[in-house]
């Protein structure tokens, strides 16, 4: 189901648009003697048909004895830097800018949206032609053929797909066409080869077709000044078709938005130098970057930001001019500066907040520079990166392509194992999600939510996604999934 974007209420950005979404709405569970759901304001879903074996713990998974995933201390965390995801995600969506429609040829605006509205100046087809195989001729002097009946017409000649010299047929005469070739005048349907003997000087019919069987008619796909794609079509393989077959080599497209990954953090080598104790391999820009490419945006991996203040803020400054959006992972100081936030806040005003998700909930967003370029900021750990990423991102990508469907698709499913999850965060857990036999879907958590490893990251194919006022939901209940389709 559909629900509305709505930052006119005073907690929330101006942005107003349609996210895709499945709702839990399951029945409250009776009081718990102890545990996370007998905290203020917890709810615990559970299965309707909820079986004794619900509460036994699951290996590697934290249960409701385990208590609640620890929280930051409220208050190590200003009130006014805390915020809901809705309230972020909304403030981003409501910043980003619409690039400016592009003209390319029609092959590179492959998976791109049409921003004209395309008018054919041709008739397709621009000549009636065979639709098939077989025999030009008059309905009227095949009605009635039977197998046992046929009916004899002599064949006049050949016609084949390329051939321009007009022909024309009478009343008991026949033109054998090949698909695409011009009909002949005077014929009104094409008997398909195999419903005849294939004969070469007479044809003997064996079915006759109604008048305008197996015929394209000048006009029939499109007509000159019919639109031939509009505005906001996506154009994909059958698009192409049309406009080529119309004549257009260009087009006008909402372009790909360029996107600016880097990644901040002393402790980064790239990718080709073996780390040193204490060093980790620079992850996030690659991760990044192929995710925006997913995302259809032009991502280029700028790599790791210097350690120098000055060279930092060229660096930052440089992003700023070539860019439509510049995403920064990094591990960010809290309650204080660090150099990065220091040089993004000289550059514009750059708000750095905790939201109510886990894992990662350590955010930030700006627009920056002399354009106002917008700047995310997303946690340096790399699975919460991703995570925020698909919350965060992605959706402003798809917003800046001009695409009407921002969020990924959810579905319901039965979770196989019961999950933890902390009071007031919107938890997002990585999942392999399958389809149950009895119809419906069945869910099951790649590993502990208070992990963060990237081959079990690397084997999940999507996000279970847990409410702020859900702390547990037993094996058997109900959650929303996030399928993580490549390119969907």
């Amino acid at each position: 189901m559909s629900g509305q974007i709505d930052g006119g209420n005073g907690t929330g950005g101006a942005y107003r648009g349609y996210r895709d979404t499945a709702q839990v709405d399951m029945p409250m569970a009776p009081p718990r003697a102890s545990g996370p759901s007998t905290l203020p304001g917890a709810r615990l879903v559970t299965p309707s048909h909820a079986a004794a074996s619900a509460d036994r713990p699951v290996p590697g998974q934290r249960t409701a004895a385990s208590g609640p995933i620890p929280l930051p201390p409220a208050e190590s965390v200003p009130l006014a830097q805390i915020c809901t995801v809705e309230r972020h995600l909304d403030e981003i969506l409501a910043a980003v800018p619409q690039p400016h429609p592009i003209e390319l040829a029609v092959l590179d605006a492959q998976g791109l949206l049409c921003a004209e509205e395309v008018v054919s100046q041709r008739a397709l087809p621009a000549f009636d032609q065979a639709a098939l195989d077989g025999y030009a001729a008059r309905a009227e002097d095949v009605v009635g053929a039977l197998p046992h009946a046929p009916v004899e017409l002599a064949v006049v000649g050949e016609s084949v797909a390329g051939a321009g010299a007009p022909s024309s047929i009478g009343p008991g005469l026949a033109l054998k066409v090949a698909a695409g070739a011009m009909l002949p005048a005077g014929a009104d349907v094409v008997v398909p080869a195999v419903w005849t003997d294939g004969g070469a000087v007479t044809v003997a019919v064996q079915a006759g077709p109604p008048a305008g069987s197996y015929v394209r008619r000048t006009g029939d796909d499109v007509a000159p000044g019919d639109p031939a794609v509009q505005v906001g079509t996506p154009i994909g393989p059958a698009q192409i078709s049309l406009l080529a077959a119309v004549g257009r080599e260009r087009v006008l497209v909402r372009p790909r938005p360029r996107i600016a990954v880097l990644s901040a953090g002393s402790e980064l080598v790239d990718i080709g130098t073996p780390p040193a104790p204490g060093q980790v391999v620079d992850v996030n820009s690659y991760a990044l970057a192929a995710a925006a490419r997913d995302a259809g945006a032009e991502a280029y991996r700028s790599g790791i930001l210097p350690s120098d203040p000055r060279r930092l803020s060229e660096v930052l400054e440089s992003q700023l001019l070539r860019s439509d959006l510049v995403l920064v992972a990094g591990t960010f100081a809290s309650g204080g500066f660090d150099m990065v936030q220091e040089a993004l806040s000289a550059l514009g005003d750059m708000r750095f907040r905790q939201v109510t998700m886990h894992p990662g909930p350590a955010q930030g967003f700006g627009r920056l520079g002399r354009d106002e370029i917008p700047v995310i900021c997303i946690p340096g750990e790399p699975v919460a990166a991703l995570v925020a990423f698909e919350v965060f991102v992605r959706p402003a990508i798809r917003l800046m392509l001009g695409k009407r469907q921002l969020f990924r698709r959810t579905v319901q499913a039965i979770a196989g194992q019961a999950l933890v999850s902390p009071l007031g965060y919107r938890q997002y857990l990585h999942g392999t999600v399958m389809r149950h036999p009895d119809g419906g879907y069945v869910v099951e958590p790649v590993g502990d939510g208070t992990d963060a490893l990237l081959a079990r990251m690397a084997r999940a194919n999507c996000l279970i996604v847990v409410d702020e006022d859900v702390t547990e939901v037993a094996a058997g209940g109900l959650v929303t999934v996030m399928p993580l389709l490549l390119g969907g």
